[in-house]
């Protein structure tokens, strides 16, 4: 058995690229368009997985993207009983002053150097984790509280 990606839906494809490559680092592999079933499929790869995801098309993140329907308008909910998508980064504090530079609200800040959650537009918690040990404690982040739910 092999793990291949996390599919997750998403309402407007360039607000969820925005997020996931432009603030969250993640870099896009693949795209496909399938105009019969109307939906587009983007496949992405954290940075240090790119290799691999593009030689053995795994590890990623599947955005799938329904196209609109005049008949049909489906609204995507229950993110948080996904679960979440998780990430080991360089540097916690650094992570999320990026995303914040982006707009991304922290919704669980790094108190303890080690932990962070965000959502994604669509409400897909995401969760960052320090490699390796714990950051020190350091301000601003020790004294914010946690915003809604992650």
């Amino acid at each position: 058995m092999e793990y291949l990606h996390t599919m997750v839906r998403v309402a407007d494809i360039d607000t969820a690229i925005d997020f996931y490559c432009g603030a969250l680092g993640l870099e896009e592999m693949s795209r496909y368009d399938n105009e019969g079933g109307r939906f587009t499929l983007v496949f992405l790869a954290a940075p240090g997985d790119a290799a691999r995801a593009k030689e053995a098309k795994a590890p990623m993140v599947e955005l799938t993207y329904n196209w609109p329907n005049e008949d049909v308008s489906e609204t995507y909910t229950g993110g948080r009983n996904f679960g979440h998508l998780a990430y080991r980064v360089e540097d916690i504090y650094a992570a999320c002053e990026r995303l914040q530079s982006k707009g991304v609200i922290i919704n669980r800040p790094p108190r303890d150097g080690r932990m962070a959650f965000v959502r994604s537009p669509d409400g897909i918690s995401i969760e960052l984790l320090q490699k390796g040990e714990a950051l020190p404690p350091k301000a601003p982040w020790t004294d914010m509280e946690n915003v809604g739910s992650w």
